[in-house]
C-alpha cells in the first residue's frame, strides 16, 4: 500500500480543499515515542533535515521549558507536513495522566488518531484508559508500534497485547522485515476479511471467499471506511530511529484516514442556546472555528490554536468570539469555569505552527488548524464565528482538577502580579481552577496532579516573575457546642477617662446541622437596655467567626438571659466585648465539637483493584455506600470520605491503581469529627 512519492519540502504545507487535509492526534502512554515519531515523520517529509531527540531537548513539539526539564510532553503541540497532495496536521499530546486536558483538546481538534505503543511494552491499565478516551469521543484510530530497535522489542508481543486489550479488530497492516516492511494487504486473509466486512458491496465477501482476487484499490477504499467507522484498527510498525515504516504510515494517513468533511462536527447553538445545523466543512460556508489551546508567547503575545470547522479565516477580519463553558447546564459538570463573553474581535496574523516556530499563512480554510495572534479576549474552548451570525460549539468535557495546593506569594509586593498570572493561566488551561477560599482565606490551586502543579508554579515564575511558597492546606472545619452551657460576660474598665461597663449572661444550646444561628432575647426588667441588645448579638457573632479553636462556630442558639448596664459608662462597644466573653466562657464550660466536611466520592477502578481500594478507604475513615459495574472490567465505588482525608487522594489513588483509577467528588455535609482526629488539628 505504501506510496513512496513525496512532494513535500521545508516550506509551510498547504491544502487546496478540506478533502486534502488530515488532522491526526497522537495518543499513547508517556514514553511510548509519540514526540519522536513526529520527528521521524517530519524528517521523511522533508520538513526537517535532521531529527531532534527528547534527551537533547531538540524536538519540534517539546519546546517549553517545563518539557525540556522533565523530558516529556506537558502540552498539546502542532506540526504539519505535506505528503503528496495531502496536508497532514500532527497533534502531539502528553501521555501522562496529569495532562489529560491537553489530550482532550487534541481529540477535539483531530479527525483521527494514531494510538502509539512501544514494542518493548505491554498494554497496562493507564494505556487502556487512553484507549477509552479515544473511544468515548468516537475517534477513528490506527495503532502504531514504535521502538522496534529496542533490545526487548517484540512486534508480535505488542500486537497480541493490544488485541487482548482492545479486541480482535486490531490487525497488522504491515510486518517488520529486516530494514523494511511487508504489506499484508494482498495476502493476509484475516486482514482482508476484516476490511471487507465494512464494504458497501454486499457481494464482495462472497466473491472473495470464492477465490476472486480483490483489487487493491477496492480494499483501500474499504479500509478507510472501516477506520472511519471505528470498527477496524490497522497496526503499522515504525522505527523512528531508522525511519522504517514512516512512508507506509504517511500513506495510511493520506489514503486510509478520514478527511475533515467526513468527520462529524460538534453541535452548534446560537448564543441564546438554540440548536442550529452545523455549517458544512466548506471554505465558502459561514465561519465556525474553535480555540483548542491558548498560550502566551514572550515575543508575539497571546497565541490561540484554532480548529476551523467551516468557512475561511483571513487576517485583519472581524469575527465574533463566544465563551461557552458556562453556557450549557448539562455541560457544566467537569468543565472549567470561565466568564461568558460575546464580543467582536479583529483577527491578527495567521500562521501554521511547527512547534514553537510560526510559518505565516495568508488564509486558513475549513478543516485546517492554525495559530492566531493577539485574540485578546479568546480563551480555550471559545467559538469563533461570523459576526453577522454568531454561533457557539457545545464544549467538550474537561476533567475536574482534584488536587488542591495552597500558595502564598513569596514577597508581599508580588500579590498583584500573582493575581494577573493566575488569571492568565486559568484562561489558558481549563483544568486549572483558582479558589480564593472565603473560610480559610487561602489561595488554593486545584490541579490535576503533582506534575501539573509543578508546571503551573514554573509558569508563574518564568512567565510572570512571581515566586510563590506552598503552605499547608487548611480544610474548612467548623465548631459547634456539644451540649448546653451558660456563660457570663463582664467587661468593666474604670481607670481614667470615660469608663466601660457591660455585663451579660447567656445560655447556649446546639442546633441541628444546617440550622445556622439563632439569637433569643429573654431579658426582663431592662437589665440590658434595649439599644445594647443588638450589641450583645454582634459580639457573639464576632466571636463565632473566630471560634475557640480558630474555626467558625455554627448551629447554635444563644439566649440573652440577664445583664447589667451603667448609665454613663455602658456603650455599644462594651456590650460587644461582653457578648464575646460570655460565649467564650460558655464554650469553656461545655464540650465544643469540631465539624468536618464530608464529600460524596465515586471511584472507578479495574475489578482486580477493588479490594485494595476498599482497604485504603477504611484507613481514611471512609464509608462505602455501594458498588456497581462501571463497564470495561471496571467497578464503581460510592463512598463518603472526610475532606481532610482527600487532600492527597488523586496522587495516592493513581499510585494504588497503577494509573487506572479515577474519581469524582462533591460536598455532602458536615459531621462531628472523631476526637482522635480532632486532637490533631486543634
Amino acid at each position: 500500500m505504501a506510496d513512496k512519492s513525496n512532494n513535500s519540502s521545508g516550506a509551510a504545507p498547504s491544502a487546496d480543499s478540506p478533502a486534502s487535509i488530515r488532522n491526526v492526534v497522537l495518543v499513547g502512554p508517556s514514553g511510548s515515542g509519540k514526540t519522536t515519531l513526529v520527528e521521524a515523520l517530519l524528517l521523511h517529509a522533508g520538513v526537517l533535515t535532521r531529527a531532534g531527540t527528547v534527551l537533547d531537548g531538540t524536538t519540534v513539539c517539546d519546546h517549553e521549558p517545563a518539557e525540556l526539564e522533565q523530558q516529556r510532553s506537558v502540552g498539546l503541540a502542532l506540526a504539519s507536513l505535506q505528503h503528496g497532495p495531502v496536508k497532514v496536521n500532527l497533534l502531539d499530546t502528553p501521555g501522562y495522566a496529569d495532562f489529560v486536558g491537553e489530550l482532550r483538546a487534541g481529540l477535539r481538534a483531530a479527525d483521527c488518531a494514531l494510538f502509539v505503543m512501544a514494542a518493548n511494552d505491554v498494554v497496562d491499565a493507564a494505556t487502556r484508559s487512553l484507549w477509552r478516551e479515544c473511544a468515548d469521543v468516537g475517534m477513528p484510530r490506527a495503532v502504531v508500534v514504535t521502538k522496534l530497535d529496542h533490545a526487548r522489542a517484540s512486534f508480535a508481543g505488542a500486537v497480541e497485547s493490544a488485541q487482548e486489550s482492545f479486541g480482535d479488530k486490531v490487525i497488522p497492516l504491515y510486518l517488520p522485515d529486516g530494514d523494511g516492511l511487508v504489506s499484508l494487504l494482498a495476502d493476509d486473509a484475516t486482514l482482508i476479511e476484516g476490511i471487507i466486512e465494512e464494504s458497501e458491496d454486499e457481494t464482495l465477501m462472497e466473491r472473495y471467499l470464492s477465490g476472486e482476487q480483490i483489487d487493491n484499490a477496492v480494499l483501500v477504499a474499504d479500509l478507510e471506511r472501516a477506520v472511519a467507522r471505528g470498527s477496524f484498527f490497522p497496526v503499522i510498525p515504525v522505527c523512528s530511529t531508522t525511519g522504517t515504516g514512516a512512508a507506509e504510515l504517511l500513506d495510511v494517513i493520506a489514503r486510509g484516514f478520514p478527511s475533515p468533511p467526513e468527520h462529524v462536527p460538534p453541535q452548534v447553538f446560537t448564543p441564546a442556546g438554540v440548536e442550529k445545523p452545523a455549517p458544512a466543512c466548506d471554505p465558502a460556508a459561514p465561519l465556525l472555528a474553535e480555540v483548542v489551546k491558548t498560550t502566551s508567547d514572550p515575543y508575539v503575545g497571546k497565541v490561540s490554536l484554532v480548529r476551523v470547522f467551516s468557512g475561511t479565516i483571513r487576517p485583519d477580519t472581524t469575527v465574533h468570539v463566544s465563551g461557552h463553558f458556562n453556557s450549557f447546564a448539562d455541560s457544566a459538570a467537569g468543565c472549567a469555569e470561565h466568564d461568558d463573553h460575546d464580543e467582536d474581535e479583529r483577527v491578527g496574523a495567521l500562521s501554521f505552527p511547527l512547534g514553537r516556530k510560526q510559518r505565516p499563512a495568508p488564509e486558513v480554510i475549513a478543516g485546517d488548524i492554525c495559530a492566531i495572534a493577539r485574540l485578546t479576549c479568546a480563551e480555550t474552548g471559545d467559538t469563533l464565528s461570523d459576526k453577522a451570525s454568531p454561533m457557539v460549539c457545545r464544549p467538550w468535557t474537561m476533567p475536574a482538577p482534584l488536587l488542591p495546593m495552597a500558595i502564598v506569594p513569596h514577597a508581599k509586593t508580588d500579590e498583584d502580579k500573582l493575581s494577573v498570572g493566575l488569571a492568565r493561566l486559568s484562561a489558558e488551561d481549563p483544568t486549572l481552577r483558582i479558589e480564593q477560599n472565603p473560610h480559610t482565606h487561602q489561595i488554593v490551586l486545584w490541579c490535576m496532579g503533582e506534575a501539573h502543579s509543578a508546571v503551573v508554579l514554573d509558569a508563574l515564575s518564568r512567565r510572570f516573575g512571581v515566586a510563590v511558597d506552598t503552605t499547608e492546606l487548611r480544610v474548612p472545619l467548623r465548631e459547634t457546642f456539644g451540649g448546653n452551657a451558660k456563660g457570663h460576660g463582664r467587661h468593666v474598665k474604670q481607670s481614667g477617662g470615660h469608663g466601660q461597663f457591660a455585663v451579660c449572661d447567656i445560655a447556649v444550646e446546639p442546633l441541628p446541622e444546617g440550622a445556622g444561628f439563632e439569637f433569643v432575647d429573654k431579658v426582663v426588667g431592662g437589665a440590658v437596655p434595649r439599644q445594647f441588645i443588638p450589641s450583645v448579638e454582634k459580639g457573639v457573632r464576632a466571636q463565632m467567626d473566630r471560634g475557640t479553636c480558630g474555626y467558625p462556630m455554627v448551629d447554635i442558639r444563644v439566649t440573652l438571659l440577664d445583664g447589667k448596664a451603667h448609665s454613663v459608662d455602658s456603650s455599644d462597644y462594651a456590650f460587644q466585648l461582653a457578648g464575646g466573653l460570655a460565649l467564650r466562657e460558655a464554650a469553656a464550660a461545655a464540650s465544643v465539637n469540631l465539624l468536618e466536611p464530608i464529600d460524596s466520592v465515586h471511584i472507578v477502578v479495574p475489578d482486580e483493584m477493588v479490594g485494595a481500594v476498599m482497604s485504603d478507604l477504611s484507613g481514611r475513615r471512609g464509608r462505602v455506600l455501594g458498588t456497581d459495574t462501571a463497564g470495561d472490567s471496571c467497578t464503581g465505588i460510592d463512598a463518603e470520605i472526610p475532606e481532610i482525608e482527600l487532600t492527597r487522594y488523586p496522587i495516592e489513588l493513581r499510585s494504588l491503581s497503577h494509573g487506572a483509577g479515577s474519581f469524582t467528588r462533591s460536598f455532602a455535609r458536615y459531621e462531628p469529627m472523631p476526637e482522635a482526629a480532632a486532637a490533631r488539628v486543634r
